[in-house]
């Protein structure tokens, strides 16, 4: 057995410092009693207060709200079809399928706003929440199309073929086989989607309108007057919210996959 060297060790600690230390930082300051977050004044509640109060945030976490569900359940029907398509079919394109369904992934924020500016321009539709779901939709398909085809990969075909030989029809195997198994991956994959839509800033600013609003678009917006501690707020409990969602994800993948060693062989 390999020992762990003191290297590795200090800087596996040293990045995780790094990473999160400025969050810490920002989450610290939002309960700064000060207007201004460069001094310290005491702990104070105030600003969570003033953002409770704060009718255009209220309005924009309500379009935000919005957007994340209607993009996530867009993405998890979308995902799933395709990830059962690409799994269940044999055509020899699978694996190009494979690779463009994660290709918006792996693609650059700013690339993808330009190119859904673009194309919403040229179809002539008017910005605002349906160019946002559309956009939303598309980059979070990957997110479920990764999460369902795993659990189709490690999933056991000789449930579905007992149940075609007992005389089930195709749709009936899918809802009462085929579905249940592969519900924590869909679930898992729509919890990452909606993270990944409420948080979105690069894309939406593309393909937003003027009269819509989300919270990180707002959130940047504000950031141009200058940091207050109502911001440092906002962002503590963004981020509060988003890493939840990421842990719960994390949880439903772990127990769907423990629950499906313990499945017995039929």
């Amino acid at each position: 057995m390999k020992k762990r060297s003191f290297f590795s060790e200090f800087y596996l600690i040293l990045l995780t410092v790094l990473m999160y230390l400025p969050i810490i930082i920002v989450m610290i300051y939002s309960f700064n009693e000060n207007k201004l977050s460069s001094v310290w004044s005491g702990l104070s509640l105030r600003w969570y207060e003033d953002l409770f109060r704060d009718r255009d945030i209220a309005a924009a976490l309500l379009n935000s709200l919005i957007l994340g569900v209607l993009s996530s359940l867009a993405a998890a029907v979308i995902g799933t079809l395709g990830a059962i398509g690409t799994l269940r079919t044999g055509f020899r394109g699978k694996g190009v399928m494979e690779y463009i369904a994660t290709l918006p992934m792996m693609t650059p924020e700013i690339i993808l706003g330009m190119l859904f500016l673009a194309f919403f321009s040229l179809l002539g539709l008017p910005f605002g929440m349906m160019t946002l779901v559309i956009s939303h939709t598309a980059f979070c398909i990957p997110y479920v199309f990764m999460q369902v085809k795993a659990r189709l990969a490690g999933m056991d075909k000789s449930y579905e073929e007992a149940a075609r030989d007992l005389g089930a029809r195709p749709f009936r195997v899918f809802f009462d086989i085929t579905f249940p198994l592969i519900f924590p991956g869909i679930l898992s994959g729509i919890l990452l989607s909606f993270a990944m839509s409420f948080d979105d800033v690069i894309i939406s600013v593309f393909v937003t309108g003027a009269n819509v609003n989300t919270l990180p678009i707002l959130i940047y917006t504000r950031l141009k007057t200058g940091l207050t501690p109502k911001i440092n707020a906002l962002c503590t409990l963004m981020f509060l919210a988003t890493l939840f969602l990421v842990l719960l994800s994390s949880v439903i993948g772990r127990v769907g996959n423990h629950k499906k060693r313990k499945e017995p062989t039929p």
